[in-house]
């Protein structure tokens, strides 16, 4: 109890010097915090980005794609290159057997430029592998659809021409639209490439003749809720609104998984894979295991979007990443200097009084002990002082709410791509603003506290072996 006395009295005693080291200590506190406060908001909006796009980072998504070569698709066998021309080989109309002219017709044909589907069992393979949590299959399309008027047959070639994709015109008669449908494993709608939480109207997707529209879709084409939509001839019940956040989903219309499969003549199979780890430490083995498992498969993951993440928001992560660790360090490097410092300044005015506590019998190590528990009082100090000064720097952030811009660029791929990272027909570029914050969090405040008491520390340790070595015949020689 003496000690702590004597401790406090002498901080009281010298109350200028006690405050400019605490000071010292706080100033370096202080900045800790801000930008650990900082840091934690910028961590946290990149997540706001992020979220609807991944599952925390333990998603990934499984395609077979194809690359196209100077002679067309390379490195397929010759069962794939057969299932691609019988998939996409009725991609171009020819305009004499579409009924009688002057008749109506209206058709539909599914394509799918860069993604080979595969069969569904690749999914419950997939599922069975270490580190899995769950995965569901995904079947992405773009429907080219065709109606109009069949023209009268005449000698004109607009009347034997083909079209489709690389064909050319259409007839004047003829309308030709295209529109990606993603077919949706409604068992597993966590991980399907639309997800119930994105619905902002209507509901999920419930039976086989209904379809939830992405809203920027719907509103191109006037498509109200409630109102039916065909295709290849079966009709669709609009049930729901999605909004698709930038980088993710980007088909136009999402259906049953089963009855998409029906309708574009590819009953048991899918193009995409959507898994999620059991966590994130376990994604990188689980995708080298996938890409071992299924062969000539490409791995998407959560961190490969993550990665494709630009703007004033990432800017202002990479510099708070950099230039806010080094702030940290020089200020608490300066803050511990100047607090080391003023205890060497101090242990020298106290010549005389430490000589005289040895020369009364203080030992050495209580003598080291007084004045390292003084200088821990001042950490102390400075510690409270700096989690103030912290706060309210985090403060004058919030107060200012800037506001930053996160971009998400398109995949780079070879040739037309359909279908985006997590089952999407097109990866949606674009922008999006996120206001930004910087929360205090106890665990950040106990760590201010922490290296303040450790700059206290280490002052008074610097401070203890100054005292260590004097001797009792100083005091008398010393005039304070």
């Amino acid at each position: 109890m003496f000690f702590l006395t004597y401790m406090l009295s002498e901080l009281r005693r010298r109350k200028g010097r006690t405050l400019l080291t605490a000071l010292g200590l706080a100033l370096g506190i202080g900045v800790v915090v801000t930008v650990g406060a900082l840091s934690t908001g910028l961590d946290r909006a990149q997540a706001k980005v992020l979220a609807p796009l991944t599952g925390v980072g333990t998603d990934l998504s499984v395609t077979r794609p194809i690359r196209f070569g100077s002679n067309g698709p390379a490195g397929l066998s010759t069962g794939e290159r057969q299932q691609l021309q019988k998939e996409n080989g009725g991609a171009r109309f020819g305009l004499q057997n579409l009924g009688k002219p002057g008749s109506h017709f209206s058709q539909d044909n599914f394509v799918s430029a860069s993604q080979l589907s595969f069969p569904q069992s690749e999914v419950a393979k997939i599922r069975r592998l270490k580190g899995v949590k769950s995965a569901a299959g995904a079947l992405t399309l773009t429907s080219l659809h065709i109606e109009g008027t069949v023209p009268k047959q005449t000698d004109q070639p607009q009347t034997r021409q083909q079209f489709g994709p690389g064909q050319g015109g259409r007839p004047n008669n003829i309308d030709a639209n295209a529109r990606t449908i993603t077919g949706i494993d409604r068992s597993r709608s966590a991980i399907a490439p639309v997800t119930p939480s994105q619905i902002v109207s209507g509901h999920y997707v419930q039976a086989t003749d209904q379809a939830v529209l992405n809203l920027a879709y719907a509103r191109r084409n006037n498509i109200k809720l409630g109102s039916t939509i065909k295709i290849a001839g079966k009709t669709f019940h609009v049930v729901g609104f999605a909004r698709m956040p930038i980088g993710g989903q980007a088909s136009d219309i999402y259906v049953d998984l089963t009855t998409l499969q029906k309708l574009s003549d590819r009953v048991g199979r899918v193009n995409t894979i959507q898994v999620r780890a059991t966590s994130s430490k376990q994604v990188a083995a689980l995708a080298a295991s996938i890409k071992k498992t299924f062969t000539g498969s490409s791995v998407t993951t959560a961190q490969d979007l993550a990665d494709r993440v630009s703007g004033s928001l990432v800017d202002a992560k990479n510099l708070t990443n950099k230039l806010g660790l080094a702030l940290e360090i020089v200020g608490l490097v300066a803050a511990f200097l100047i607090a080391s410092l003023l205890t060497l300044s101090s242990v020298t005015k106290r010549v005389r009084e430490l000589g005289t506590l040895k020369a009364i019998g203080w030992r050495q190590r209580l003598v080291v002990r007084q004045v390292t528990g003084e200088s821990l009082m001042q950490g102390l100090l400075g510690g409270a002082l700096g989690v103030v000064i912290g706060i309210g720097g985090a403060a004058a952030i919030m107060a200012l709410s800037p506001t930053l811009k996160a971009t998400v660029a398109q995949a780079a791929s070879q040739g037309p791509r359909l279908i985006g990272p997590f089952g999407q027909g097109a990866v949606t570029p674009g922008s999006t603003t996120v206001d930004l914050s910087a929360p205090v969090s106890l665990g950040l405040l106990a760590l201010a506290v922490g290296l303040a008491v450790l700059g206290g520390l280490l002052s008074g340790a610097v401070g203890g072996l100054r005292a260590a070595r004097l001797r009792p015949a100083d005091a008398l020689r010393h005039i304070d």
